[in-house]
């Protein structure tokens, strides 16, 4: 996240706590059409998470990107809750660690428009950037329902129910993504997708058609919590030549909203906002960007040294991070005020590596323009064999007979 963005940011953060205040708007956190709405944000994340994937890129990386989501989120949800477990010996603190273990895609994709990162190392970013949020986020719904039955809040259940819950959850989710793009091969079976591409009032007429179905399917998925499988269309579903300017227009819309309604929240909850929170928002904030060093390294030490620094010091939070503190909030009380300051700590810090990289890359660049010291400097052009003057060599000394004897 830039400093431009971040300025930005702050200023809708504080105008959604003023208004907050003004209008008197008090546990809006609390009501069934507040966790709707945080779940809408959350997919519209998700699906804006994967929607710039390149698949050939994907398939050639395929090994480290698996590697990433899978074993690296995991590794870095057990470094972060651990570090806060050991100073907060809570349940909440499992999830909180959970909460800021992605990277954010759209912080990803802003850094590759000014840093000179490696096409390999790009891929990896943006996939690991991309699938990390779902995974998070199964993490969270999963891990919040143990953390709350650890409190003694919650049904009790079996851990073999659960599991069997879990999987069956997984399942409807492939399934959501499956008739999406069984729809979505039909319709390109049937030239859809060119009409759609095509610049003329009926392709028009036709994407906003697209829009309203889509965004009917999209809001049945949220109603059953199918985070994963509106991730996994990002995957295909790209209808028409400027969508991807579209997608990128509506995330940053949903990163003002998500924004916006932190700071309602935040007006809402001013009682629990301590020094106690705030210092362990620094800290939690602080073990994540550590957390994603030391994964980042044992993924990457094949990278050469540039693409190794971009994913070791490549940990950013930004709308998923922020979704899930407000999705939070109610269930665990203070969750904002914890994840807000540690979602400020690890762009600072990201700030701080982005500075370190370019100074990097400058001295690579300088050591580049060095001549060599083990060659031998070459010979100027006036002392080359071709312009060095022949010299004729001396005529054979031909004897004369001695006449006088």
């Amino acid at each position: 996240m830039n400093g431009r963005r971040g300025t930005f940011l702050i200023l809708i953060l504080t105008v959604g706590l003023l208004g907050a205040r003004l209008f008197e708007v008090d546990s809006v956190y609390l009501s069934s059409a507040y966790h709707f709405f945080v779940l809408g944000l959350l997919a519209v994340g998700l699906y804006g998470s994967t929607r710039d994937i390149d698949l050939g890129e994907l398939r050639s990386h395929l090994r480290t990107v698996l590697l990433a989501v899978t074993a690296g989120v995991l590794a870095k949800v057990v470094l972060i809750s651990g570090v806060l477990l050991v100073f907060y010996p809570e349940p909440a603190s499992l999830v909180l660690g959970v909460a800021v273990a992605q990277i954010d895609p759209l912080a990803v994709a802003a850094a590759q428009r000014r840093d000179r990162m490696p096409a390999s190392t790009r891929t990896v970013l943006n996939s690991w950037a991309a699938f990390d949020d779902p995974v998070t986020v199964l993490l969270t719904v999963y891990l919040s329902t143990f953390a709350l039955r650890a409190q003694g809040i919650g049904a009790g259940g079996e851990a073999g129910q659960s599991l069997a819950a879990f999987f069956t959850n997984l399942l409807f989710n492939f399934a959501f993504a499956a008739v999406a793009f069984a729809v979505w091969l039909i319709a390109k079976g049937i030239g859809l997708s060119s009409w759609l591409a095509s610049d003329t009032a009926q392709g028009r007429i036709g994407q906003a058609a697209v829009a309203v179905v889509v965004l009917g399917y999209a809001a049945f998925g949220v109603s059953q919590s199918l985070m994963l499988g509106i991730a996994l269309t990002g995957l295909f579903f790209r209808p028409y030549a400027h969508w991807k300017q579209t997608a990128q227009r509506v995330l940053f819309g949903a990163l003002v909203v998500a924004t916006v309604a932190l700071g309602v929240v935040i007006a809402s909850t001013t009682q629990l906002l301590t020094v106690s929170r705030l210092v362990e928002g620094v800290l939690l904030g602080c073990a994540a960007y550590a957390a994603q060093m030391v994964t980042g390294w044992a993924i990457a030490r094949k990278h050469a040294r540039i693409g190794r620094l971009h994913i070791v010091l490549g940990q950013q939070n930004g709308l998923t991070a922020i979704i899930l503190a407000l999705a939070l909030e109610p269930d665990f009380p203070g969750a904002v005020a914890v994840i807000a300051p540690a979602i400020v700590v690890t762009n600072v810090l990201y700030a701080l590596g982005s500075r370190y990289i370019r100074s990097v890359e400058r001295t690579i660049e300088d050591e580049d323009e060095l001549p060599d010291v083990d060659s031998k400097p070459p010979l100027p052009d006036t002392l080359t064999a071709s312009r060095v003057p022949r010299v004729p060599s001396a005529a054979p000394v031909r004897r004369v007979p001695d006449t006088a004897s």
